[in-house]
């Protein structure tokens, strides 16, 4: 890595302990090319929006990767993206299964809407690429446990973008956890919350139109069921109806839920939640306030979601996580962490946060090269996603609904486990592994 860089492989090794940053080595076969010319990892790119954008700027400026191909259903938001790299070398494709063709990519970044996530990535790892993929796994479960299968089947280095597991701050938030330096934690109260001018806040009811010039608009719908263009169903705003996401419970609290499981561990009984459109009148499918309660062995999680209000409880962000102990309690979010001692709660200890997107990335691309599992491999990312699609679930039937980790099932409640996976529209269909 050249000068570029903010934080150095080795600096990021030695922040986040040799055992936890070596991760567990992947037997079978290495990358297709693993390293291209010039000891260069090539990347392609799958989805260029507002986060494929971040992730391009970040890799582009590091002196051992080339970006080399470019995928977006956007003509436009391809187009721009090659030209913020200055390169006319870069292939550009509607179609991003003719990005994977290409022999000469390594690895790919998959930063579409959520319900291409799953598609994307297990065809990728069929295609012999490595992939790095934004949260959350999928649009459900199911199809987030098929993506599993393919990294494994396929020997595929695979990193989901949970990337608090790389940050040094969280890092050393949840060692503290573990070690029992908080004693027995009993609760955990996870959050997010916006005001009414943000743009998670109310989106209005336009009318449908045609769709922007240049759009493949019926790849972009691809799994999901056919109708007219509304610019409420596209870019940012997906996020917002159950074809395409789950929402921020699903989108955002997978941050904070998955930081909540590699704490504790992965253990979910049931979870009900409660909530609705109680302020907007927009046409979002989802609830603008919202409170789940998860009954976990030995601990109770909740988790708030307010799209009307804006006040976070220590005033500074739209997010945080407390863990509460018998000895301590630990308050945390992108800002950095408070410690609470709960013998001297007046004399609190702050650590400022010292990031996490850059780590996580270099995490990935080391992994490439030694073939050891990344921080947030693929099934540590299902598992961070399930507390997050079983809320979803829960609101949608009205009722409590309960978790079978071994069968992987809601048992007892066939409208609930169907919601764990869903119908496909043909031919954009889950690839069989």
């Amino acid at each position: 890595m050249g000068n570029k860089l903010e934080l150095s492989r080795r600096r990021f090794l030695k922040s986040a302990g040799g055992a936890l940053a070596a991760g567990t080595a992947l037997r079978g076969t290495p990358a297709i090319g693993a390293v291209g010319a010039n000891n260069k990892i090539r990347l392609g790119f799958i989805g260029v929006g507002g986060r494929g954008t971040a992730h391009l700027n970040a890799f582009s400026k590091m002196d051992d990767v080339a970006i080399v191909a470019i995928a977006d259903v956007n003509e436009a938001k391809r187009n721009a993206a090659a030209k913020r790299l200055q390169r006319s070398d870069v292939r550009l494709f509607e179609d991003y299964r003719q990005l994977l063709d290409l022999k000469d990519v390594d690895a790919v970044v998959i930063a579409t809407p959520d319900h291409w996530h799953a598609i994307c990535g297990i065809h990728a790892c069929q295609a012999g690429k490595d992939v790095y993929v934004e949260k959350p796994i999928g649009q459900n479960y199911r199809e987030g446990r098929a993506f599993v299968n393919a990294a494994r089947k396929y020997n595929r280095i695979v990193q989901h973008g949970t990337q608090h597991r790389s940050g040094p701050t969280w890092i050393e938030a949840v060692n503290m956890v573990q070690s029992g330096k908080l004693g027995q934690i009993s609760l955990v109260r996870a959050w997010n919350c916006w005001d009414l001018k943000s743009i998670h806040a109310d989106m209005g009811n336009p009318p449908d139109s045609e769709p922007p010039d240049g759009v493949n608009y019926d790849m972009w719908l691809g799994p999901a069921k056919k109708r007219p263009f509304n610019p409420r169903h596209f870019d940012f705003y997906f996020y917002y109806f159950w074809e395409y996401s789950g929402g921020m419970l699903s989108a955002w609290g997978v941050h904070l839920f998955d930081v909540v499981i590699w704490a504790l561990g992965p253990a979910i009984k049931s979870v009900t939640t409660v909530g609705g459109k109680l302020v907007l009148k927009d046409m979002r499918d989802m609830p603008d306030t919202a409170a789940c309660v998860f009954d976990c062995p030995g601990y109770v999680m909740t988790y708030e979601l307010r799209h009307a209000n804006g006040k976070d409880p220590w005033g500074e962000k739209d997010h945080g996580l407390e863990f509460y102990g018998t000895e301590g309690t630990i308050w945390i979010n992108r800002g950095g962490y408070t410690y609470f001692p709960e013998a001297d709660r007046k004399n609190p200890k702050f650590v400022k946060d010292e990031g996490q997107d850059q780590q996580h990335r270099l995490n990935w691309l080391e992994c490439i090269r030694t073939r050891n599992r990344p921080h947030a491999d693929i099934e540590l990312g299902l598992q961070g996603c399930l507390p997050g699609f079983l809320g979803n679930i829960s609101w949608r039937v009205g009722r409590t609904v309960k978790w079978d980790a071994e069968t992987e099932t809601i048992p007892g409640d066939p409208e609930a486990d169907r919601l764990l996976g869903r119908d496909y529209r043909a031919p954009y269909l889950l690839p069989q592994v």
